[in-house]
């Protein structure tokens, strides 16, 4: 999990004490995270072969990146605006 907080941390690196706090409260956003990761991983490895379909998945995989970065900025956006508040005891 934190590999992939880490990997959004680094492409959002103004907001990574955003990033933090909602990845330590959020399931769905640590999920979201992992999604991210992965797709950039797997564009970055159709960018790197030779296969007929090559183009096609870069561009599927383009496009689902930039549909998350947009969830993911939205998430940090909300959180931002809304402080975190301790849990009531």
């Amino acid at each position: 999990m934190e590999n992939d907080v880490g990997f959004v941390k680094s492409v959002f690196k103004e907001r990574a004490d955003v990033i933090e706090e909602l990845a330590a409260r959020s399931e769905r956003f640590r999920d979201l995270c992992d999604d991210f990761a992965t797709a950039n991983n797997e564009k970055q490895k159709w960018e790197q072969s030779s296969d007929p379909e090559r183009d096609e998945r870069v561009t599927e995989y383009q496009e689902l990146i930039d549909s998350m970065r947009v969830d993911i900025e939205q998430d940090i956006g909300r959180a931002a605006t809304v402080p975190f508040k301790p849990p009531r005891r």
